[in-house]
């Protein structure tokens, strides 16, 4: 077969490293524009385009694929390429640009999609944070055969994880691309060899949606419990990351790594009950939120314990 891949990010990298291994034959790749990053700002290319040059597949980087577009040139100039290559199967994963129709149409077996989630479940753009931080006690990927909808389409694959009480967004993130490469190419094979997975529409109940993160979300509300506080620490990890104040301290510090504790407490939500070595305890609006690793601004993560020996509270 003749592969098309789509996709910008670590989690989609993960998945064509898998597929150029398994020995299918990609013939062009789609990744977004080389972004500034860095102290110093400079280009920098997506670790699928680093992935695709090392394999020395030809890569396209249009801004947009709409012909009716703010970059009508650019999604000529695509669609030219892709008719060229004439993919049979077009593998989608974390790509970062909405596929009109004229792309949904244009592969012989249609466009795949690396979703991690169990769909319904958490469509949209962030389910791995968000299976974590509304305490889901598993996730996993689903292989969708794509339809003009956000993550609406039929499934072909589904493979499931627990996700256990030490998961962060970046453990859980990189268990599930490692997931979701051996999904996608077990899929491939399959329709490769003339038995493709016959697909299941989504179910009706279930659905959710994953709303992309906000850097307004990474300030601890402790109104909430503190077990959801604890979830959320450990779902933006790393990114957004979590902050709260702490007295004698004039900027937020950021919080990565925190659990909820049974102590008997009337004090507001917020107020600081106690400093330690094996912990900074915050009251919440149910439980105490006791905190295990903090980072100072412009400082380095630090378990608690080195944290408290320079931290005297006003």
């Amino acid at each position: 077969m003749r592969l098309v891949f789509a996709g910008t990010p670590h989690f989609a990298q993960q998945a064509l490293l898998a597929i150029i291994q398994a020995g299918h034959s990609m013939v062009g790749v789609l990744t977004q524009p080389d972004r500034p990053s860095g102290r110093g700002m400079k280009l920098q290319a997506s670790p699928v385009k680093l992935a695709a040059q090392e394999a020395g597949i030809p890569v396209l980087q249009p801004r947009s694929l709409r012909l009716d577009g703010k970059y009508p040139d650019e999604a000529r100039e695509a669609r030219a390429a892709l008719t060229e290559w004439l993919p049979d199967v077009m593998i989608v994963a974390a790509y970062g640009l909405i596929l009109p129709q004229w792309v949904l149409d244009l592969p012989r077996h249609g466009c795949l999609n690396i979703h991690a989630s169990l769909l319904p479940r958490w469509r949209g753009a962030a389910p791995i944070q968000r299976a974590i931080e509304s305490g889901d006690a598993a996730t996993g990927i689903t292989i969708m055969q794509m339809d003009a909808g956000l993550d609406t389409g039929a499934m072909l694959l589904q493979t499931t994880r627990a996700i256990g009480p030490d998961d962060t967004g970046a453990s859980l993130h990189d268990a599930l691309a490692r997931m979701g490469a051996q999904a996608i190419v077990q899929v491939l094979d399959q329709v490769a060899a003339g038995r493709a997975p016959a697909p299941v529409p989504q179910p009706a109940d279930g659905i959710t949606y994953a709303e992309k993160l906000q850097k307004s979300e990474s300030v601890l509300d402790f109104s909430l419990p503190a077990h959801t506080l604890a979830q959320r620490i450990r779902a933006f990890d790393p990114f957004p990351g979590t902050t709260l104040t702490l007295p004698g301290i004039d900027q937020p510090v950021k919080v990565w790594a925190a659990h909820a504790v049974t102590l008997t407490q009337n004090e507001a939500p917020g107020t600081l009950l106690s400093v330690a070595p094996e912990g900074i305890d915050m009251a919440t609006g149910d439980g105490v939120l006791r905190i295990t690793e903090l980072q100072k601004p412009g400082g380095r993560r630090q378990p608690v314990s080195v944290f408290v020996q320079s931290y005297r509270p006003d």
